[in-house]
Formats: C-alpha cells, sequence, structure tokens
C-alpha cells in the first residue's frame, strides 16, 4: 500500500514539473521573438524647455507628440540621417544650415553622453533633418517672396507626418531619397555639379578683345583663349600654343559655342568671350541656383505636358516622360520678362483678334500713335471709347487714350498670327503664332513683351486637339483662310509650365545658357547669405 502511495506521488510531482518545464519554455520563447529593450534603444524624458531656443512650433509638435521623449535611439538610423547631411552639397544645399560638425561631435561621443545631453543631440538631429525635409520639397527661399511674376504653388508637405513615416520606415535612405525632386533635369543638374568638382582650380584674368577673331587670323589673345578651351576640355593641345586661330581651335570653339546656345559660327565676338570669362566657381554658383530653382517646381509635372526652358527659348512635349517634340520660341524681353508659373491648356482661338495690353499701350502703341495718325489704320487696330463706340483715328485724343479700347483685326498682319493657345494665368499671357517668324532664327530669342510666340504653332495646335477628322492641318489651314476667330476646347489633359533654368548636363558635358533676366547671381548671394 506504501509503495502504491509513493509510486502515485512521484507521477504528480513528475507531471508538475513537466508542465513547469513546459510554461518555462514558453516564456522563453516569447522573450526570442519580442527581445527586451536593449539599452542603446532606451527612451529619455525630454525636459521642454531645450525646445524654446529653437523657435521652431513644427519641432514642439513634434515632441508634444512623442510625450516628449527622445526618438533616435537606433545608430544606425542616427548615421543614415548624418550622411544625408554631410553630402547635402549633393542637391545645391549647404551642410551647414543642418549643424553637421555639432551633431557628428555628438554621435561620436554618443555613448558617453548623459541624459542632458542625449536629449539635445535628440532634439538637433530632429530639428536639422526637418530643415532638410523641407529644403528638399521646397527648396532654401521661397520665390513668391522674391518675385511678383513668379506663381507657383509650393510643394505642400506635412514635415510631422513626413517625419513620423521615415521613423516607421524599413528603409530609411530610400524614404529620403523619394522626398528629392525626381524629374531628369534636376537629376541632369545634379551631374552638372558632380561633373564640375572635377575641374581644377582656374585663375584665369578676363579675357578682352578689340575686334572680333575669325578663323585663321593671328591674335595675341588667341594664346589666352586655347588656354581657357584647353581648361573646359574642349581642346587637347599638346605643343606649345600659338596666336593662330587654328582649324583644331576652330572646331573647339564651335563645340564651346554649342554648349552655351552660342550661334555655332566660329566667329570669337563680344557673347563667345563672355561665356568663356566665367570662371569655374560662377559656373558651379549657376548651377546651385538651378538646383534651388527645381525645389521649387512641382514635383508632378503631369503624365503629359508642355515645359517652356525661357532661358533656352524652347517648348518641350513629354507624355509618359517621353519627349515627342520640340519647338522653339521667343520669350519676353529683360524689360518685359515672361513670368513662371504651372497651368492647363484649355482653348485654342483660331484667327485672333488682338486687344492691345495696358504696357504696349502705354509704351509702344501711343506713342507710335503720336508719330503718326496713320499707325492705326496701317496696323488695322480699332479703337473703342466706353460705350463701345469706334472712335475714327482723327477723333482720338490724347486725354482719352488710356480709357480706349484697342483692337487688331484677325489676319496674317495681326500680332497674335494666326492662332493662340490659352492657359489661365493672372498675368493675361498665352502662346501664340507671330506675323514675324524670321525672328526664330535669331540666336537671342528675348524678343516679345511677356507672351510666347511658338514656331510651327499650326502642329503643335493639331497635336493638342488630338482630332485626326476634325482638326488635322488641312481643316485647319481652311478655317485661317476665312479670317474668322473660332474658339476650340483641348479635350486631352495637359499640363503648362513656363519655368526658368540656365544650366544641366549632357552627354557628360555641361551646359550653359546666358541667365538674359539677370537673375542667378542675385539669387546665389540671397542662398549664402
Amino acid at each position: 500500500m506504501m509503495n502504491a502511495l509513493f509510486l502515485i506521488l512521484l507521477i504528480c510531482v513528475t507531471i508538475g514539473c513537466k508542465k513547469a518545464e513546459l510554461k518555462s519554455e514558453v516564456i522563453l520563447k516569447k522573450n526570442i521573438s519580442n527581445p527586451p529593450v536593449l539599452p542603446e534603444d532606451k527612451s529619455i524624458r525630454i525636459d521642454s524647455t531645450l525646445l524654446i531656443s529653437f523657435n521652431s512650433k513644427a519641432l514642439s509638435d513634434f515632441y508634444k507628440s512623442t510625450n516628449y521623449r527622445t526618438i533616435w535611439h537606433s545608430k544606425d538610423n542616427r548615421k543614415i540621417i548624418l550622411a544625408e547631411l554631410l553630402k547635402s552639397d549633393e542637391e545645391g544645399l549647404n551642410p551647414a544650415d543642418y549643424k553637421v560638425k555639432t551633431l557628428s561631435d555628438f554621435e561620436k561621443k554618443s555613448a558617453k553622453l548623459d541624459d542632458s545631453d542625449l536629449s539635445k543631440y535628440d532634439i538637433l538631429l530632429t530639428s536639422s533633418l526637418q530643415k532638410y525635409i523641407s529644403h528638399l520639397t521646397n527648396g532654401t527661399l521661397n520665390p513668391r517672396k522674391l518675385y511678383k511674376n513668379w506663381d507657383l504653388k509650393g510643394n505642400y508637405i506635412d514635415i510631422n507626418e513626413t517625419l513620423t513615416d521615415l521613423l516607421d520606415s524599413d528603409s530609411l535612405a530610400d524614404k529620403i531619397e523619394q522626398l528629392k525632386p525626381n524629374h531628369i533635369v534636376y537629376k541632369r543638374l545634379k551631374k552638372a555639379l558632380r561633373l564640375i568638382n572635377t575641374f581644377p582650380k582656374d585663375n584665369f584674368k578676363a579675357l578682352k578683345i578689340e575686334q572680333i577673331i575669325s578663323p585663321n587670323d593671328t591674335n595675341p589673345s588667341i594664346i589666352d583663349i586655347k588656354k581657357r578651351l584647353t581648361y573646359w576640355k574642349e581642346l587637347q593641345y599638346k605643343d606649345s600654343l600659338t596666336s593662330i586661330y587654328d582649324e583644331e581651335t576652330v572646331l573647339a570653339i564651335e563645340k564651346f559655342q554649342n554648349r552655351h546656345g552660342l550661334a555655332v559660327d566660329a566667329i570669337i565676338g563680344p557673347a563667345t568671350i563672355a561665356s568663356l570669362n566665367f570662371s569655374k566657381k560662377q559656373r558651379t554658383q549657376q548651377i546651385i541656383v538651378n538646383l534651388e530653382r527645381w525645389k521649387w517646381y512641382p514635383k508632378e509635372m503631369g503624365k503629359e505636358y508642355v515645359i517652356i526652358n525661357i532661358p533656352d527659348y524652347r517648348l518641350t512635349l513629354v507624355k509618359d516622360r517621353d519627349t515627342l517634340r520640340t519647338h522653339r520660341v521667343i520669350v519676353g524681353r529683360a524689360k518685359r520678362k515672361t513670368p513662371i508659373l504651372s497651368s492647363k491648356l484649355t482653348q485654342v482661338v483660331f484667327n485672333p483678334t488682338w486687344t492691345v495690353p495696358p504696357t504696349i499701350l502705354r509704351e509702344d502703341v501711343i506713342p507710335a500713335i503720336l508719330k503718326s495718325i496713320n499707325y492705326l489704320s496701317e496696323s488695322n487696330i480699332k479703337v473703342y471709347d466706353s460705350n463701345g463706340r469706334i472712335v475714327s483715328p482723327y477723333e482720338w485724343q490724347l486725354s482719352n487714350a488710356r480709357s480706349y479700347r484697342y483692337v487688331q483685326s484677325p489676319g496674317t498682319f495681326n500680332s497674335l498670327g494666326m492662332v493662340k493657345i490659352i492657359f489661365p494665368n493672372r498675368f493675361s499671357v498665352y502662346l501664340h503664332d507671330t506675323n514675324h517668324r524670321d525672328y526664330f532664327d535669331k540666336i537671342d530669342r528675348s524678343l516679345s513683351s511677356g507672351c510666347v510666340r511658338v514656331d510651327d504653332p499650326l502642329e503643335l495646335t493639331e497635336y493638342l486637339l488630338d482630332d485626326a477628322f476634325n482638326w488635322n492641318l488641312e481643316k485647319i489651314t481652311e478655317i485661317l483662310q476665312n479670317e474668322k476667330t473660332k474658339f476650340i476646347k483641348i479635350k486631352k489633359e495637359v499640363s503648362f509650365h513656363l519655368l526658368y533654368w540656365t544650366a544641366w548636363s549632357e552627354n557628360n558635358k555641361l551646359i550653359f545658357r546666358d541667365d538674359i533676366y539677370n537673375l542667378d547671381a542675385n539669387l546665389y548671394s540671397k542662398l549664402r547669405n
């Protein structure tokens, strides 16, 4: 009997031990799948007074949402952010703006920092990253505060929502990369910055010539010109330099002229000399300001869009990231700049009338009438008073000149040509044909009063109307011949962007254009002040 009781007791004890063993195993497995928080990842309470000196609502709001706890516990994430801030100059930004030296010093001592310094490090890292996110997505400066004729909406971004998204990401570096402008021109500008940084320091003196230099001329300035061409890798001279403008130098000058949007004629004149006189430092600054501008521009241009680069005098039509067609354009001269804006193409007008805008009326038309009363009839301009009554040239009075409405009738002599393409904007500018088509052969096409004149506009119009039956070139020509004004809606969705950039790269070559509105140097000084 005693043996039986002992046996039962032994079995009970064994079963109990097995259950305890099983329970212990389950707990252990849970601890493996959910490891305890390591000391490195320990969150620290932040004294909210440390945020005051930053004077940033976004920063205060963010730490309020974390219940005033540190967030950058991962050493890997800190290193990714520091590396990104250190190489921010690749985006045309200034690493010093993000306190990279102080952050690097904190990181070197991170294992030995007390709670107070860890809090300061965490806050500074967050503040710098917030600023970097803002600069990547909207630029360092606000163009709407710099220019009256720039009408671009800011690229909206919720900084703290973006920051939270970065924290939750498995790939922090990839997420930061996605914040950068993705347009091909921005990428070509970054490539241009890398290219120009490979050039050595230059110390050339300004070139001066008293007269143009033609092929086969002998001129003492040719030696210095050859040195410049050699520096910019347009020319490879193995022998001693001579003052003869030889065939090899002619080819080099033509390459240089082509890269700078000059007349490729091998004639060394003022425009070529002016471009040769740009230093590496000036060209680097030019690239940096263009990187800034591209951060202002829309992140999404649209599935199909027309984009015009004002200094390049070129219109490009893009669909699904493929260039479908390009057209030469004429843009506003420096005193009547073409505005920078984004819109949608909405309407085509065949045989448009032209109502003279106030600036042209004041500066061009009224002075012309005062010189000759025949100007109105010769220009086919009708004058209307406030009641809509036609005012004959002999009734026209200077005292009422600005209260009249001046309308040029349709026809081949009309200033807008045969077609006008409308996009809503507050500047009353549009795309149009011209009765001076010979102007498209000029190199400097900064000639208009603000609107954009387009070469071969009927081909562009046919494409935009996208109706091979009703709006082919033959049907369009018939409408134009009757000289009656006709309005046609553009049914397809085509975005429109009037932009400004003076530098980029193509096929490992630096490309520059004249800064026709003199914006580059002034913008750089504002960026670095």
